[in-house]
């Protein structure tokens, strides 16, 4: 029997739980048929814009330890090396999935880097947090409670 690649099914791994924290967080997203340089379009569900997110698994340097504690990076970097330009992704969104534990998902601008750098605990300052748990209040609107 042959496997996809660890690296392939890692990554679509990510952006399956990136596109579940989206939706959880109320955002709605689009698919492209042809291929484009981000994963998906998703739409904001504040203000209802389409934004282009390119979606990336977020890695452990232990070479670049902080107290001990291993940084996170994003490598952001299209197949030629470049980073996303942001005509090609609007955010840029991470996943963090450590062998056994429950995936942690990050949204950040794209600032058009090739590397996004924290630790543990700047992320939780720098980077947006996106919970992978379903509410469906963020859903209801007035009319569904009367």
């Amino acid at each position: 029997m042959t496997t996809a690649h660890v690296t392939e099914i890692t990554g679509k791994y990510s952006e399956l739980i990136a596109k579940a924290a989206l939706m959880a967080a109320g955002w709605t997203i689009h698919e492209s048929v042809t291929d484009e340089a981000y994963d998906v379009l998703a739409t904001d569900p504040v203000n209802g814009r389409a934004t282009k997110v390119q979606i990336k698994t977020i890695r452990r340097r232990a070479d670049r330890e902080k107290g001990n504690r291993p940084e996170l990076v994003i490598y952001a970097k299209k197949g030629d090396g470049t980073a996303y330009d942001r005509a090609e992704a609007d955010y840029i969104v991470g996943v963090w999935a450590d062998n056994g534990e429950i995936p942690r998902v990050y949204m950040l601008e794209n600032e058009c880097k090739t590397e996004y750098w924290a630790n543990e605990q700047t992320a939780a300052k720098r980077w947006v947090e996106l919970s992978i748990t379903f509410d469906r209040t963020v859903f209801t609107t007035a009319a569904d409670a009367s």
